[in-house]
């Protein structure tokens, strides 16, 4: 790598890549505080699940690669995650010992909330070393991001019967977060609820709602509806078919394959609902337009380019 005008910073939350990791990890997450063996086992026993490891890192490299490809131009695309490795501080002391002195970072989360987005943030700061960086903190409203959500919920209304297809309820879900944050003013839920919107601009018709999904195990209340719960009030109404789009999330990680694929399945099979999720957007060609639009126009921004 030599001198490139600048380089592009992918930066995610971070898994544990082996079974044998879970324990390590959650310290990191915990800043340092110790979990509890049986919130171990029990976090150990879903990476298990859904194969023994968290895909999120191979997910989030085949986006840098697809997207280095679409930029061209000899622009390194390097990716760095907050809680595990390979950690933004590494790869950003690497990148610097390499010759790049420009990057334009982009967290791989659309909606902006101080705890999740803020957090990349103050680590990218941190690290940033001799490298002058600019952060793209949010693009919920981002026109190919919500052109790709949109094709993805049309390819997966096909897996329902014709005759039922067009009234399909769509349940869009979100990591949630604490509930304190809308007493701080924390733009989260808003930015979900208007890229739900967007996207249902480009679907005409369905009946649709939005709902918090994989709450955090601690006393405090989270930000709700709960998706399980709406799952059961549909099934509830009447409703034999739902299908749920996690908006929140554009790469395949526990919290998709697991709490969706297998808990949220797994009860509505009980329920008697035929349950479908949208494919995770990954390295999903309007994804990646998307981030090659925000990368170049925060350089265009800074002159970079």
């Amino acid at each position: 790598m030599t001198d490139p005008a600048f380089a592009v910073l992918l930066v995610a939350y971070g898994a544990p890549l082996t079974l044998e990791e879970v324990e390590p990890y959650l310290l990191d997450v915990r800043g340092g505080r110790s979990t509890p063996p049986t919130v171990v086992e029990e976090l150990r026993a879903r990476y298990a699940a859904i194969g023994g490891r968290s895909p999120l890192l191979d997910r989030t490299r085949e986006q840098a690669a697809a997207l280095a490809q679409r930029l061209g131009r000899s622009i390194p695309v390097i990716v760095g995650m907050r809680h595990w490795h390979p950690y933004i501080k590494d790869v950003l002391t690497q990148a610097a010992a390499q010759g790049v002195r420009r990057a334009v970072a982009v967290a791989m989360a659309p909606h902006y909330s101080r705890m999740s987005i803020g957090a990349y943030q103050r680590k990218i700061d941190e690290a940033r070393g001799p490298i002058e960086i600019v952060t793209v903190t949010q693009w919920f409203d981002q026109k190919f991001f919500l052109d790709a959500v949109a094709e993805r919920v049309r390819s997966a209304l096909d897996h329902f019967p014709a005759e039922v297809r067009q009234r399909v309820p769509i349940v869009f879900t979100a990591h949630s977060l604490p509930q304190r944050i809308l007493a701080e003013g924390d733009p989260y839920a808003e930015q979900l609820r208007a890229s739900v919107a967007g996207v249902m601009r480009r679907i005409n018709g369905h009946p649709h709602q939005f709902a918090f999904q994989s709450a955090g195990q601690s006393a405090e209340p989270w930000l709700g509806p709960d998706a399980r719960a709406a799952l059961e009030q549909l099934a509830a109404s009447g409703e034999r078919h739902v299908l749920i789009c996690p908006i929140g999330f554009v790469a395949d990680h526990l919290e998709v394959l697991y709490d969706v694929d297998i808990e949220y399945q797994r009860r509505a099979t009980e329920l008697g609902v035929h349950l479908e999720r949208t494919a995770s957007l990954n390295a999903a060609p309007l994804l990646i337009e998307a981030l090659a639009d925000l990368v170049l126009a925060a350089a265009q921004d800074r002159s970079w380019v």
